[in-house]
């Protein structure tokens, strides 16, 4: 009987995936429709990369997020977040379900009222606000969330400049357990800066206290925070209506609710671990129902969350150029997304998929995007399939921040399409060209011609 040959044992570091006592789970779904348009015919149809919104995502999200609050403290409103995604028709969408809008700089406020929303229900938020903008939303009955006094003291002047009385609430930051803590904002509600600005507030005749407002931080998953914010507002609220006989008429609970996405160093997936808009209502709701608030002048429950409402309703679609092997054996897909496109790959392991699947043996793998950097990761490990020049990937998960942080970097900003409730796509932003780049350069006359 002839010996078998001896191999030598190789050991591989593995950089993608959990294993377990079964091995690496590489089970891959793909997604070849988005509201059953398929992803090969809006690529064909529209270019590579592209974002994709779909528009039946958007408005069941919202009405899920309205219905989990409503449900349990009926005196809600949501403002949309203008930061997360400002593109119109996104905005047109949220304002037709019923939400506000919510801003934090004049061109954001410029855009809510070219939509048509009303003045008085835009709340301006942001620690950068112009004596125009302060004009303009004083004039229009805004609601002036105060960053810091250098921003109260310009409305004392110019509120009665205007004759009018200026609607504000002051934004508070506070220890709510979480880390880091988010003192950057607002007035420190434990070290009595919030108490300091509520009493210089009050006396004036110009400047209405309509509300408390505070923003935790991003991406929360512990909805217990919100409980300790709410509770803390709320003590607030009644030593306003003990010493000033005042009662405020919202408390603004900010943003901050996570999605589905997977941070980077997470062990399990976000969808696995995001608390669900229940779970944010009831920690909410309770602080503010068992507080020692008069029944009779419960205040108004706002909420700005932009991120929990529109991510799952967003895909960017792409192609692949190459493939490449790394000097560790690892493969290397070179896709036409890069960065400057999904600015959200700095903190997500996003969820990647082929559009189609052609043979389901995954290998180790990084995901590089187009762009003339080192820095241009989309994935840095993934069980992914082979795929080939030419085939597409679809990311999920993408609808917040990503078309507002996006960047023009090396490669042309791409089209944006929604997918409407009818299954119909539409273009809701062109894609930008060499024209549309050059229209604001300007050339001096000496450096018109050049010699070479």
């Amino acid at each position: 009987m002839e010996k078998i040959k001896f191999e030598r044992p190789v050991v591989n570091r593995i950089h993608a995936g959990v294993p377990d006592k079964f091995g690496l789970g590489t089970a891959i779904q793909p997604i070849s429709h988005i509201d059953n348009y398929p992803v090969q015919d809006l690529l064909e149809q529209f270019g590579s990369p592209l974002y994709v919104l779909s528009e039946k995502t958007i408005r069941n999200t919202y009405q899920e997020a309205l219905s989990a609050f409503k449900t349990r403290y009926p005196k809600v409103q949501f403002a949309w977040s203008y930061k997360t995604n400002y593109l119109n028709a996104v905005c047109k969408v949220f304002h037709q379900e019923g939400s506000w809008a919510e801003v934090v700089s004049g061109f954001e406020y410029d855009k809510a009222i070219a939509n048509g929303v009303p003045g008085n229900k835009i709340i301006f938020n942001g620690p950068d606000k112009s004596e125009d903008d302060l004009k303009r939303s004083i004039e229009n009955g805004s609601y002036i969330h105060i960053d810091h006094l250098d921003e109260l003291y310009d409305i004392k002047r110019i509120a009665p400049m205007l004759n009018k009385v200026a609607k504000v609430a002051i934004r508070i930051n506070m220890d709510t357990g979480i880390y880091p803590h988010w003192d950057r904002f607002g007035f420190n509600y434990e070290n009595g800066e919030a108490w300091t600005a509520i009493n210089k507030i009050m006396p004036d005749p110009n400047i209405e206290l309509v509300g408390l407002h505070t923003h935790i931080g991003t991406y929360i998953m512990t909805p217990t925070a919100y409980a300790v914010a709410m509770s803390k507002l709320a003590a607030l609220t009644v030593r306003i209506a003990h010493k000033y006989q005042h009662n405020i008429k919202y408390i603004d609970m900010g943003g901050g609710f996570a999605s589905k996405n997977t941070l980077k160093g997470a062990y399990l997936p976000g969808s696995d671990t995001c608390p669900s808009f229940d779970d944010y209502a009831q920690a909410i709701s309770d602080a503010l129902v068992n507080s020692d608030i008069q029944y009779e002048h419960m205040p108004i429950l706002f909420l700005e969350t932009g991120r929990a409402l529109i991510d799952e309703a967003g895909y960017l679609l792409g192609t692949v150029l190459a493939n490449k092997r790394l000097l560790d054996g690892r493969r290397s897909l070179i896709i036409d997304i890069g960065v400057n496109n999904l600015f959200t790959s700095f903190w997500y392991e996003h969820h990647i998929v082929p559009a189609y699947i052609k043979q389901h043996d995954t290998e180790d793998t990084t995901i590089y995007g187009p762009l003339c950097m080192n820095i241009d990761i989309i994935r840095a490990a993934i069980q992914f399939p082979v795929l080939e020049k030419g085939d597409q990937v679809v990311i999920k998960r993408i609808g917040a921040y990503n078309m507002t942080q996006w960047m023009q970097f090396i490669t042309y900003r791409p089209k944006v399409v929604l997918i409407d409730t009818e299954g119909t796509p539409h273009v809701i932003r062109n894609n930008e060209t060499h024209e549309t780049m050059n229209e604001l350069d300007q050339i001096p006359d000496h450096l018109g011609r050049i010699n070479l």
